[in-house]
């Protein structure tokens, strides 16, 4: 009986006793249930982070990678723009080894190959050459290699310059002398330019007379060589200079014909000159051969002892295909005063020509 009375309980004790614990498991399920909720937000916003990151990351890297590569691009185009373009405006180029130059120009055993390169043996054996310096093939070149040696060698204005404004020279032929057919003279290209010839004259004399005044001014020799290089990189600059070259031996031809027409003694070059159809007077000197100066043509002997007279510079050319002759060597003018400087300049065919480095 006993037994049996204790049996309901103990059954209720036990029915009792795991709700205690039951209530403590709920409390711990939910905590760990918010605790795994919170870290797997927390995760999701700390991997959406990271993601996000990465993604930026990415993103930055790939932006500069190709920024990179756009500026190495653009920086590559702007040298070699610039390269390109300096070189193709150095017109007298940098000295060069003569017999390298000739072996590299004249290879094969053409007559006229090995008639050059015995040219290039005499010119530095004989004549002491030892370098050359290259210049741009065009219709200005016979101008553009005198008028770097003028300024390289820093050499000073002719005596009738010195005399004159040669800025106004233009206006006088005009207005003294009555030349109204100036108005027609070309420059270079430029086929026509009318009542505004004398202000584009005035313009290019009076450039060349800052120029000039410039340079033999200078009595360091580097220092000239640096403003050459300078100044024979600008084509704007260069072709108004021969401009005042060609006009500087129109002026001559004019004076001299204006002495001719008074009986007055005139150089022998000159009567040459006169003697021609297409060059009987200084009008036709210039519509027929000094137009054509810079465009379609560039000197010839004839002009360059024009040149030489205007400038009153003594022009030694070596022709190097006349080797082996006596024109191999000549001047312009052949019989200078003793007292004018001397030039040198070379030519393989007498349409182009080079400076020649002692």
């Amino acid at each position: 009986m006993a037994a049996r009375r204790s049996a309901p309980g103990a059954r209720a004790r036990e029915r009792e006793g795991p709700r205690a614990p039951a209530a403590g498991s709920d409390q711990v399920h939910s905590w760990m249930l918010v605790t795994s909720q919170a870290l797997g937000t927390a995760w999701r916003i700390a991997k959406g982070s990271v993601m996000l990151a990465a993604s930026c990351l990415v993103a930055s890297l790939c932006y500069f990678r190709r920024m990179h590569c756009d500026l190495g691009h653009w920086l590559k185009w702007w040298i070699g723009y610039l390269q390109r373009k300096f070189k193709r405006n150095l017109s007298v180029e940098a000295e060069v080894d003569l017999l390298s130059y000739c072996a590299r120009e004249w290879k094969g055993e053409t007559p006229r190959a090995k008639l050059m390169r015995k040219a290039y043996e005499e010119l530095f054996w004989r004549h002491h050459i030892k370098c050359v310096r290259q210049v741009k093939r065009d219709n200005y070149d016979a101008l553009r290699s005198v008028l770097f040696q003028i300024f390289s060698q820093g050499l000073s204005f002719p005596s009738w310059m010195k005399e004159k404004d040669i800025v106004k020279l233009p206006e006088k032929l005009l207005f003294s002398q009555g030349c109204n057919w100036i108005q027609q003279y070309s420059f270079g290209p430029e086929k026509y330019t009318g009542s505004n010839v004398f202000g584009k004259l005035r313009k290019c004399v009076e450039l060349l007379k800052t120029q000039w005044t410039e340079f033999s001014g200078i009595k360091d020799y580097h220092k000239r060589g640096s403003m050459c290089n300078i100044l024979f990189s600008d084509v704007l600059l260069e072709y108004k200079l021969y401009e005042a070259l060609k006009f500087i031996m129109l002026y001559q031809v004019t004076e001299v014909y204006e002495q001719m027409k008074t009986n007055k003694v005139i150089p022998s070059l000159f009567q040459l000159l006169f003697s021609r159809e297409t060059s009987s007077d200084p009008l036709s000197f210039m519509m027929n051969h000094l137009n054509s100066v810079g465009d379609t043509c560039g000197l010839e002997q004839i002009d360059m002892f024009i040149l030489g007279h205007s400038l009153e510079i003594k022009i030694k050319v070596f022709r190097l295909f006349k080797f082996n002759s006596r024109d191999f060597e000549v001047c312009y003018p052949d019989l200078p005063p003793r007292e004018w400087p001397e030039i040198s300049l070379l030519t393989e065919n007498d349409r182009h020509y080079h400076v020649p480095v002692f």
